[in-house]
C-alpha cells in the first residue's frame, strides 16, 4: 500500500518503561514481525515532539532520495488534529491524510492504566492545539466552543500537568 514507511520518535513520558529503546525501535521490530519487508522501513528515533517527527522524517526521507508527495501520519485519536496542523506548517507542500487505530477512550485509558494521566494528556494536547499556531508550530484551527469550555473547566478543576 505504502513504498515507504518511515517510524519516527523517541520516548514520550508514557512511553519510555513499555518501549525502552525509543518508540521509533519498537514499531520497526513489530512492523517486521508481521511480515512488512526491512527494506521499506526507515526509522527517526531521536525526535521527541510532533514537531521533530515531521521536520526530522523530512530529511531523512530526503538522505535517501525521496520526495514525498503525500503522507499517512497515524498516532493515537486524540493527536490527529495537532499532527495535521503541525505537518501542514513545516511541509505545506505535502498532502496529508491523518489515521489512528480505532479505539474507545476506555480502552485508552485501560491501556494506560491512569484516568488522571489520560485527561492530563488531553487537555494538554487541546492547549497545544490552541497555542501552538500563535508560536508559529502549526496552523491555526477552528475550537469549537464547547471544546474549549471543557478545556477551561478541566484546568480550572486541576489537570494541568501536561500544560506548557
Amino acid at each position: 500500500m505504502f513504498p515507504r514507511i518511515v517510524f519516527t520518535g523517541a520516548n514520550a513520558p508514557t512511553t519510555v518503561e513499555r518501549f525502552p529503546r525509543g518508540e521509533a525501535v519498537h514499531y520497526r521490530e513489530h512492523a517486521i514481525e508481521l511480515g512488512m519487508p526491512d527494506e521499506l522501513i526507515l526509522v527517526e528515533a531521536r525526535a521527541t515532539n510532533t514537531g521533530q517527527n515531521i521536520e526530522f522524517t523530512r530529511k531523512l526521507l530526503a538522505e535517501h532520495g525521496i520526495e514525498a508527495r503525500s503522507a499517512l501520519l497515524i498516532s493515537r485519536p486524540y493527536q490527529q488534529r495537532r499532527a495535521y496542523a503541525t505537518a501542514k506548517k513545516l511541509w505545506p507542500e505535502l498532502e496529508i491524510i491523518c489515521a489512528s487505530r480505532p479505539l474507545p477512550l476506555d480502552e485508552y485509558i485501560e491501556s494506560i492504566g491512569n484516568v488522571n494521566h489520560v485527561i492530563n494528556m488531553l487537555v494538554g494536547d487541546a492547549q497545544r492545539i490552541m497555542v501552538y499556531p500563535e508560536s508559529g508550530f502549526a496552523i491555526p484551527q477552528d475550537m469549537p466552543a464547547v471544546v474549549e469550555d471543557a478545556y477551561r473547566r478541566l484546568v480550572e478543576a486541576g489537570f494541568t500537568s501536561r500544560l506548557i
